[in-house]
């Protein structure tokens, strides 16, 4: 564990150590503030919510005459108007 004013004198130090696999914690004013992981544990901690993206959250919606549109509108008729 590292106060901040440590990590902020060695930081390349945390990075190699979190870049060996082990999470460095960094406190600040004596509470635990952040960690610093590296890269590719990040992606992997992410990567599932990441890897689906907008376009597979929105695939996702349930579609089909048994399911219930989640963004269905009412129809609306035009009206006439003079100009």
């Amino acid at each position: 564990m590292w106060t901040l004013q440590d990590a902020k004198a060695r930081f390349s130090a945390v990075v190699e150590a979190a870049l060996a696999g082990e999470p460095q914690e960094v406190t600040r004013r004596g509470k635990p503030a952040v960690v610093v992981v590296g890269a590719d544990d990040w992606a992997r901690m992410t990567g599932a919510a990441r890897a689906a993206g907008f376009g597979a959250h929105l695939a996702a919606i349930p579609k089909g005459r048994d399911s219930v549109d989640p963004f269905q509108r009412p129809s609306l008729e035009a009206r006439d108007v003079d100009l």
